[in-house]
Formats: structure tokens, C-alpha cells, sequence
């Protein structure tokens, strides 16, 4: 479980100026917990915001069976409009929200790539989540029932050993759609969706028993 982004590199702020990689953590540690709790080993990694490069994210993650990196999504400077919040400068957009995932055909196994992510997508609109057609301007689907799109020169992706998948969790520059997405009971049902996507995912790929939990 990979947390994008990192302290000093920390992506997108949001709306209300969070970081994105403080969204990225809270979300992971979350799956992670709910992993754990269907009886899958899961580690968290960069969890301090500290990770050296981009290299060490897939490389950290060597000896796993599957690797996801959480994100949250931005939006082009040109779709940004000012505003203040809390005497602070910031900028927002509330053309688009809703989450997406990400495969890269470099991966040494595209195909449980792409089943995993749609598994994961499918649990999320089932629950209730709504995925967002701002990718599909500028990367081709994969599965454009699930919203999820190739994004073939990701590092995580193409340098992973495994089966792997980024996800954009929603849009923190869309001013209703952070304020979702900071809701500690909202993530929480996210995640276990995305946990129980990840788990019929390793199981159809044929990788569960690999790193059961003791």
C-alpha cells in the first residue's frame, strides 16, 4: 500500500490548503487496516513521507502480490478560480469530482492489473461512489465502466514486480467533494471497498495464500 507523494514533494493542495499527501495517508492506513481485518497482510508504504525516490516505492514492495498507490486527484491550472478560506489564498474547482484508477501496459502483468482495479472500481459504484470522466480527456480507458485508463510511463506501475494499480480517490480541488473526502466515516466505507475489491481481486488472479496473514 503505497502513499503517493511525500512531505517535501506533498502534490495537489486542496481547496481548503490540505496537502495531498496528507489525504493519500489517512486513506491508505485505512485500506490497510481493512485489509488486515479480511486476513490479508498488507504494509504500508512511505508512510512518513520520507521515501527516497520513486524507484524505492515499487522496490519496497518487491515481495508483494499486489501493489496499489493511493492518490487524490487536481485539475489543470487553466480550471483553477481564487478565493479565499480562513484569510488564506487558495484556489478551487468544482468542475469535477469522483474517483479513477490507473494500469500501465508496461506492467509484467497488465491483465490481473486491470482485473484488480475493475474489481475495485465495481465494489465502489456498487457502494455508492461515483467515478469521474476528467481522465478520459487525456488518457485512454481501459475499462470506461469503472473509470479506469492506461497511464503506461507511471513508475509505480511499470516498475512494479506485481499486478498494480493507482488510485485517485476524488478531486480536492472541488470545494464539496474535499470536504467528502476528508470525513473520517466516508473513508472509512471507501476503504473497505477497495479492500474487498483488492481481495477478490488476488483471488481470482490466483495470488491469495501468498501473504496470508499469520
Amino acid at each position: 500500500m503505497d502513499v503517493g507523494h511525500t512531505l517535501d514533494a506533498p502534490g495537489a493542495i486542496s481547496a481548503r490548503g490540505r496537502t495531498e499527501f496528507e489525504f493519500n495517508r489517512a486513506l491508505a492506513g485505512r485500506v490497510v487496516a481493512a485489509l488486515e481485518r479480511l486476513g490479508l497482510r498488507a504494509e504500508l508504504i512511505n508512510a512518513d513521507g520520507r521515501i527516497e525516490s520513486l524507484q524505492a516505492r515499487p522496490e519496497r514492495a518487491a515481495q508483494a502480490v499486489f501493489l496499489i498507490s493511493i492518490h487524490h486527484d487536481s485539475v489543470g491550472a487553466q480550471y483553477l478560480t481564487p478565493w479565499e478560506w480562513q484569510g488564506m489564498a487558495l484556489d478551487f474547482s468544482d468542475l469535477w469530482s469522483g474517483h479513477s484508477l490507473f494500469v500501465s501496459r508496461r506492467n509484467p502483468d497488465i491483465a490481473t492489473s486491470l482485473l484488480c482495479a475493475s474489481a475495485i472500481g465495481a465494489r465502489l459504484q456498487r457502494a455508492g461512489f461515483v467515478p469521474t470522466e476528467k481522465n478520459g480527456r487525456r488518457r485512454e480507458y481501459a475499462d470506461a465502466q469503472h473509470a479506469i485508463h492506461y497511464y503506461d510511463n507511471l513508475v509505480v506501475l511499470y516498475r512494479a514486480q506485481q499486478p498494480a494499480v493507482l488510485f485517485e480517490a476524488g478531486v480536492i480541488k472541488h470545494r464539496d467533494e474535499e470536504l467528502l473526502l476528508r470525513d473520517p466515516e466516508r473513508q472509512q466505507r471507501m476503504a473497505e471497498e477497495i479492500a474487498t475489491g483488492v481481495a477478490a481481486c488476488v483471488t481470482a488472479g490466483g495470488l491469495a495464500g501468498l501473504r496470508r496473514a499469520e
